[in-house]
């Protein structure tokens, strides 16, 4: 008996939620038409920590450059990060690259089926897996995103943050008994949008929700405590100097990131400790001073991320000259709209801000 009522309910829940979706649903996403399976791949990798309406743009850029995923394997990983600049998590862009070069030269061109397959490339993990399994190939394939977390945990007033093993667990758990067999890709594209439009994190439409009366939070009135979040940790502060060399014709020296870290591969002003003085800073990078026709300290301000925030103060140092150490460094000369590097918010701002 106790059998037949779960069946019943999560046939239930499935078919209420595609019901709302058929009337209210985001139909319209531009990954929807065409829906390939590397039109899928793509999106799904950009709406990891991300909202639609910010990777609307992107990823319309992204296709008219990137088409196909040979297009992509061929590029450099520089012209992908700068198509990428701005959207952040850039390690996300550098597996994307990483996998498009896997599935171009091992796999025929061809983006893996299985959720199990997937997971096999750079940048998928268990739930992006089991979004593109079905949507690009129907399958049958649980998926538990940060709204379909925050929807679970509503519906059954789950206790305990998501991001313990056991919450974990047992969302997954819930998530495979919700997914119904029919109209996969609809109900995953589903459970997304209600969480993103209605289940939202704070102030929730719950009277528009098509599930509220199976909802257990809204039932005790407690709807916004869940899913409940871990202890609170204080957000450190980080202090760096940039130093944003412009020589005569108004291009801006940047060098390349290393590879691990924040901004990984992208190219930037180069970031010292908060304590560097100019004269040391010269003096290591083998610029002599007479070099330097004046300099100004440009508006600090601050740069989040999601534990901690950069406090970043810039320096502007204008050049007499191209100084040959630079490039003997492998640093480049930019100007904002003239190049194919990939720039953090954080650079771009600081080459778009030079006063000279």
């Amino acid at each position: 008996m106790a059998e037949a009522y779960h069946s019943q309910a999560h046939v239930g829940f499935a078919a209420r939620l595609l019901a709302w979706w058929d009337e209210h649903g985001r139909k319209d996403l531009p990954w929807q038409h065409p829906r390939t399976p590397y039109r899928v791949w793509v999106s799904e990798i950009m709406l990891q920590q991300t909202q639609v309406t910010t990777v609307i743009p992107y990823f319309r850029r992204f296709m008219t450059r990137f088409p196909d995923v040979h297009s992509l394997a061929g590029s450099d990983l520089d012209e992908v990060l700068h198509y990428w600049s701005g959207l952040g998590y850039y390690a996300r862009a550098r597996n994307l690259h990483r996998a498009a070069l896997l599935v171009a030269d091992e796999l025929g061109g061809v983006l893996p089926e299985t959720p199990n397959a997937l997971q096999e490339l750079p940048g998928v993990g268990r739930s992006t897996a089991a979004a593109i399994a079905a949507q690009a190939y129907g399958i049958r394939a649980p998926i538990l995103d940060g709204n379909v977390k925050r929807v679970l945990a509503r519906q059954h007033r789950l206790p305990g943050p998501v991001s313990s093993s056991k919450t974990q667990k047992e969302l997954w758990r819930l998530a495979e008994r919700h997914t119904p067999r029919d109209r996969v890709a609809d109900y995953t594209q589903a459970i997304m949008d209600l969480g993103a439009t209605i289940c939202r994190r704070a102030r929730p439409q719950c009277s528009l929700c098509p599930v509220r009366g199976s909802c257990q939070a809204l039932a005790t009135r407690d709807v916004e405590r869940f899913p409940e979040r871990a202890g609170g940790r204080n957000r450190r502060l980080e202090r760096r100097r940039y130093f944003v060399l412009v020589e005569p014709a108004g291009r801006c020296l940047v060098e390349r990131r290393p590879e691990l870290g924040i901004w990984g591969g992208l190219w930037s002003p180069p970031e010292r400790e908060a304590n560097e003085t100019l004269e040391s800073f010269l003096a290591v990078a083998g610029i002599h001073r007479d070099l330097v026709d004046e300099v100004h300290a440009g508006a600090p301000f601050r740069h989040g991320f999601s534990h901690f925030d950069l406090a970043v103060e810039p320096v502007y140092v204008r050049l007499k000259a191209v100084p040959t150490a630079a490039h003997e460094r492998g640093g480049r000369w930019i100007r904002p709209g003239e190049h194919a590097l990939g720039l953090s918010a954080v650079a771009a701002k600081l080459i778009e801000a030079n006063a000279w």
